[in-house]
């Protein structure tokens, strides 16, 4: 992970965490180090103080710092904004050894430069995130299309109303027509025992379906409940998915937001989850989203990705151009995350993955040679001007921001931004190179 150098266990460092109120607004926030998991944020806070943040990652084993270097991504973000755009104050250890409480009006240069930074410019020791009233329970729901079309268009639908009328989360992801337990349509239905009557599917149906994932978050409370079917049966009669193939669930919102544990869990009884798993997240803007449908869902594959083919969309007005983080140019943009792992021998095997990284290639290449709007969400480079093309117009400000925060290039040199050299040289020559 760092040849030649160290890698920061920031899971070392003390989790202790503070309910801190806001003096002026009364507003709470949580106070919480680096290195605690997102799951230990939602239990602490929920259970403690009936209070939650607003935005999350599917899977909540996730550092605080390790996805506020990132963006912090899930189907709360079109309505919420990303992991990124949930967060006050930060205090970061930059390059050059000092310690800074930055926020929006302290600071506010290393504020943005981190978030969304790669780790390059420093690290995150603690994070304060606001927090508002827990919901008690979750209406889930699962909706399936055959077409693409239909699909996308819908989804643009809903994270595009007014918040009176929005869901909490709009999710959506890519099958496989067969009864294929990881690729095919077992995966869709909820709750458990639910039946998936592939009968119902329009002729014509391809091999690629969809579904469409969205929750409404609810208060207990009689007159509440009544309210909120009145508004999930509104929206959902706007829908066109193929009538039958409906699922749903009550659920607690802290089981809802669990729900990837149980993935987990029988990931490690089948032994999967200590493969190799090469995935691929993207951004890809609506304009292009039908054709990368038809070329690498439909076509490289068809056959599905033994894992998840997450597909849905999200809005740039949620994501504050300051940070460092690389956008499509689209207002409304998806994210491709193709969550594939190498199944063991013991489940039959599959492709090596030397195979299915050359896939993840040839996948990128045909965003770029297409024309695409796209950008890498964990961006994996190994040279200085692809990093150049990745950040496009924020490429300057990077290499500006990476002179001042961390000019001998000791942070993050496995990412292969900036070489490591033993004087400022390199991080100079870059900053030079922009300039000129």
């Amino acid at each position: 992970m760092s040849r030649g150098g160290l890698v920061l266990d920031m899971r070392a460092l003390p989790r202790r965490m503070q309910l801190v109120v806001d003096g002026v607004s009364g507003e709470p926030f949580a106070d919480v180090p680096g290195g605690a998991l997102w799951e230990e944020v939602l239990h602490w806070a929920v259970s403690k103080h009936g209070l939650a943040p607003a935005s999350w990652t599917d899977y909540l084993r996730l550092t605080v710092g390790g996805t506020l270097s990132n963006g912090g991504v899930s189907g709360q973000s079109f309505r919420y904004g990303p992991q990124v755009s949930n967060v006050s104050q930060l205090e970061v250890v930059t390059g050059d050894g000092e310690c800074h409480v930055c926020s929006r009006s302290t600071d506010a240069d290393l504020f943005f430069a981190v978030l969304g930074g790669l780790g390059q410019f420093g690290v995150i020791t603690r994070a304060r995130i606001p927090l508002s009233p827990a919901p008690q329970t979750v209406r889930w729901m699962r909706v399936v299309y055959a077409s693409f079309a239909e699909y996308a268009a819908d989804a643009e639908w809903l994270v595009t109303r007014p918040p009176h009328e929005a869901f909490d989360y709009v999710e959506g992801f890519a099958f496989v027509r067969s009864d294929d337990p990881v690729n095919g349509w077992p995966c869709v239905p909820i709750p458990d025992g639910a039946r998936f009557d592939p009968s119902l599917l329009p002729d014509g149906a391809g091999p690629v379906l969809y579904c469409l994932e969205v929750a409404l978050y609810q208060q207990r409370g009689a007159d509440d409940d009544d309210m909120d079917k009145v508004r999930v049966g509104e929206m959902m009669r706007e829908l066109k998915y193929v009538q039958g193939l409906e699922f749903a669930a009550g659920v607690g919102y802290v089981d809802f937001l669990s729900r990837v544990n149980r993935v987990e869990d029988e990931a490690r009884r089948n032994g999967s989850w200590a493969a190799p798993h090469p995935w691929l997240n993207l951004f890809i803007s609506s304009r292009d989203i039908a054709d990368f449908d038809r070329a690498v869902l439909n076509g490289m594959l068809a056959d599905g990705v033994d894992g998840p083919m997450l597909i849905y969309p999200m809005l740039k007005a949620k994501w504050d151009p300051a940070t460092s983080v690389a956008l499509p140019e689209g207002e409304i943009f998806y994210l491709v995350a193709l969550l594939r792992f190498c199944r063991p021998y013991t489940l039959g095997g599959g492709p090596p993955v030397d195979e299915l990284v050359a896939q993840n290639k040839s996948i990128i290449d045909a965003c770029r040679s297409n024309g695409y709007d796209y950008k890498i969400y964990f961006p994996s480079y190994h040279a200085q001007p692809d990093w150049a093309r990745h950040f496009g117009a924020k490429w300057s400000r990077f290499v500006e921001r990476k002179a001042r925060y961390d000019p001998l290039a000791i942070l993050a040199p496995g990412q292969n931004i900036f070489p490591r050299t033993p004087s400022s040289s390199a991080v100079s020559a870059a900053a030079a190179a922009v300039i000129v």
